[in-house]
């Protein structure tokens, strides 16, 4: 891609954790001195921009709500030319650093169009089950970054961290994976420095 804005996908189940971690990721991208875009993706409401825009970490012109009427997947790798032209639309009115492109709640196998952005992240739970890495969804697998949330509750609902650990060390041996709880502020801190080292510094913006 060409793109003057590194574009960063997000992607994941439902209620993995990615508006969160958008909303903990706006501050430190602010902190560095980078102006971010967010654009989000759902089915048939514009709930997850409306929330973002709410939130007062960023300016509401700088968010887009994508309605995908169809499977999330879809916009994001069969055929994301509803959020190219988004990203398009954000850069062209605005100088931005990075856009992130949050996917619609999907399932284990979403990916992104190389098409529509230059590195991507996958969010799962612990509260979704430990048996999730040993599924292989291919969002998991091939995604640049792994962030497994909520270990925060791993005592509460019975699963294993260190089974997940190792199943994911399994699946992903040559990527990176980060554990946290994005209910707390810091939550997204390393989330962020391997970003800035793997999709921001390697696309030149600094």
């Amino acid at each position: 891609m060409s793109a003057k804005a590194v574009r960063i996908g997000i992607g994941g189940p439902v209620g993995s954790g990615k508006t969160r971690l958008i909303e903990r990721l706006l501050p430190l991208i602010h902190e560095a001195g980078l102006k971010p875009a967010v654009i989000t993706n759902d089915l048939v409401t514009l709930e997850d921009a409306l929330r973002v825009k709410a939130s007062g970490l960023i300016e509401e012109t700088l968010v887009i709500g994508v309605e995908t009427g169809a499977c999330p997947h879809t916009a994001i790798r069969e055929d994301p030319s509803v959020n190219i032209q988004a990203a398009d639309t954000l850069e062209r009115e605005n100088p931005l650093d990075l856009i992130l492109i949050e996917s619609g709640g999907d399932n284990l196998a979403a990916t992104f169009s190389s098409e529509l952005v230059d590195y991507w992240i996958f969010v799962i739970d612990c509260a979704a089950g430990d048996d999730i890495p040993r599924k292989r969804g291919l969002g998991m697998l091939q995604a640049d970054l792994l962030v497994v949330n909520k270990i925060d509750l791993v005592p509460h609902v019975g699963a294993d961290l260190d089974r997940i650990r190792h199943d994911v060390q399994i699946n992903r041996p040559q990527r990176p994976t980060i554990y946290t709880n994005l209910r707390s502020p810091e939550g997204a801190v390393e989330v962020f420095k391997a970003m800035k080292t793997d999709a921001l510094f390697g696309c030149g913006v600094h």
